[in-house]
């Protein structure tokens, strides 16, 4: 009789993450993942000891994408911008797995390269040792929601934005100038959030870099 075939774990991730752009960590199992594979839960099991520690792995994956190829160049800030421009491109291809990444975070190799080069651009910029890891924390936090935030909006289905941009018409447009007047005043002005999002996305990590380099001045 012929037995299971043995997935390998990469084979197992591949899988995962084609279920996971099609829905989100909750619904997300390790039983429907063995379904799909035609096999049970135990036999994953043996390469991953729960479901996190297999999502920290798929997420893990696209920042090892993003890292493909990299190489550093131009000033610290050219070098954080640019890391920060492949992690929101590698992840705009699978936006259900940035919230993953925000959530559950990373400790594969993927992780570690973008950690390395995001400390070894902040001791290039000239802060002082003790400042670094503070820093880090600050633009590490500030990348997840961004990225978050953007595939977010990227993952909905054009009804569902239509539906979105309608509520915020009418959120907007029609609020009660008694009771909401600022909101009142700039109704015209006020975009919704998916508006100018890359631009956005450039401006917020800008400002944190001209802040660190205000420090060291």
């Amino acid at each position: 009789m012929t037995g299971r075939r043995r997935w390998s774990t990469e084979e197992i991730l591949d899988t995962a993450a084609e279920l996971l752009r099609t829905s989100d960590a909750e619904s997300f199992s390790v039983r429907k993942l063995a379904a799909t594979l035609g096999t049970d839960s135990s036999s994953l099991y043996r390469h991953f000891r729960n479901k996190t520690e297999l999502l920290r792995a798929v997420a893990d994956r696209v920042l090892l994408a993003a890292m493909d190829g990299y190489r550093p160049e131009g000033d610290w800030k050219q070098r954080i911008t640019a890391l920060a421009l492949r992690l929101r491109e590698a992840f705009g291809e699978q936006p259900q797995l940035a919230a993953i990444w925000g959530r559950y975070a990373s400790g594969g190799t993927g992780s570690r390269l973008v950690m390395e080069e995001l400390l070894q651009a902040l001791r290039a910029s000239g802060l002082p040792d003790e400042d670094v890891p503070a820093r880090y924390h600050r633009i590490v936090i500030l990348l997840a929601a961004l990225i978050a935030s953007e595939a977010g909006i990227s993952a909905l289905t054009p009804k569902e934005y239509d539906q979105g941009m309608e509520q915020f018409r009418v959120a907007v447009l029609g609020a009660d100038p008694e009771r909401f007047p600022a909101l009142a005043r700039y109704a015209r002005d006020i975009r919704p959030l998916g508006a100018d999002r890359h631009a956005a996305f450039e401006e917020l990590v800008a400002a944190q870099l001209a802040r660190i380099e205000a420090e060291i001045r």
